[in-house]
């Protein structure tokens, strides 16, 4: 395990009884309240220093109202760190009312707007949707990309991280690479490209669930994070556990200890810098 305690870049806090979040429905793992109590006990012998959270999905309307929640809970545990919340960026000009009302949040670091569902993958680089990433980064506002690499998702991507070279964006999943068709490429090229975006970070996160969930193994994990490693270098990369949707596939405790023993070979710089380095500075921790 590490040295030292983490900064967990990626954590979903949520209760399904306070909003509604209609993804989780019928779910018989992620149906039910996640919250710091239940983070504890999974991370288990892991610390957790901080924390950011991200939004979950929550149905439309009440994106506001969950970041709200999230702030009251980091008023009485300062754990939490940050919070990405969600904002409709594809209103263009439109958004700056959703960003006044998150911009009262002390905790407010990101936004997020999920691309991965979206059938079109040329979705985020609409006018209106380009406009909005924008004037998220104009805040100071980071923006983070929830998208599939397997979708062709992860092309338009590079484009609209070229178009706003004042926003500053985070990759969540790597890109969701097509791990459990051990596909590396388009995807291999893709990072490539996205890497050389200066304004760009990667969370190295959320890798396990893109695999199969029983039949999963380290083996066929070690290429992508090579390669997501050999892109960004130890000064771009983010650890993040992707806390509970995690939990459908391996423990808290699994992630960490591939994470731990794929760095064995890293200076201890580099790893202080991933595990908690890195998302401290740019998360303004």
């Amino acid at each position: 395990m590490p040295e030292h305690p983490v900064v967990d870049t990626h954590v979903h806090l949520y209760d399904p009884a306070v909003l509604r979040y209609g993804w989780l429905r019928g779910d018989p793992v992620l149906d039910r309240p996640h919250g710091l109590a239940e983070l504890d006990r999974a991370a288990a012998v892991v610390a957790i220093e901080r924390l950011v959270f991200v939004e979950v999905a929550v149905d439309p309307g009440h994106h506001v109202e969950e970041a709200r929640r999230v702030q009251a809970l980091a008023d009485r545990d300062p754990r939490i760190g940050a919070i990405v919340a969600h904002a409709p960026v594809e209103r263009g000009v439109a958004v700056e009312a959703e960003l006044d009302a998150l911009a009262a949040l002390p905790a407010l670091r990101g936004i997020r707007r999920l691309i991965q569902d979206e059938p079109d993958p040329a979705f985020c680089l609409a006018p209106d949707f380009v406009e909005g990433v924008r004037r998220v980064g104009a805040r100071g506002l980071l923006f983070e990309l929830c998208l599939r690499a397997g979708r062709g998702q992860l092309g338009p991507a590079i484009e609209l991280v070229r178009r706003c070279p004042e926003t500053r964006f985070v990759l969540d999943h790597l890109g969701k690479p097509p791990v459990a068709a051990g596909a590396l490429d388009p995807w291999r090229e893709e990072l490539a490209a996205l890497a050389r975006c200066p304004n760009l970070v990667c969370k190295i996160s959320g890798m396990i669930t893109e695999a199969d969930p029983v039949r999963w193994t380290r083996a066929q994990l070690r290429p992508f994070l090579e390669h997501a490693f050999a892109c960004f270098g130890p000064v771009r990369v983010l650890y993040g556990s992707d806390w509970p949707v995690s939990s459908k596939t391996h423990l808290y405790t699994t992630w960490v200890a591939i994470l731990d023993e794929f760095l064995a070979g890293f200076d201890a710089e580099a790893r202080e810098r991933f595990w908690r380095g890195n998302a401290r500075a740019l998360y303004r921790l």
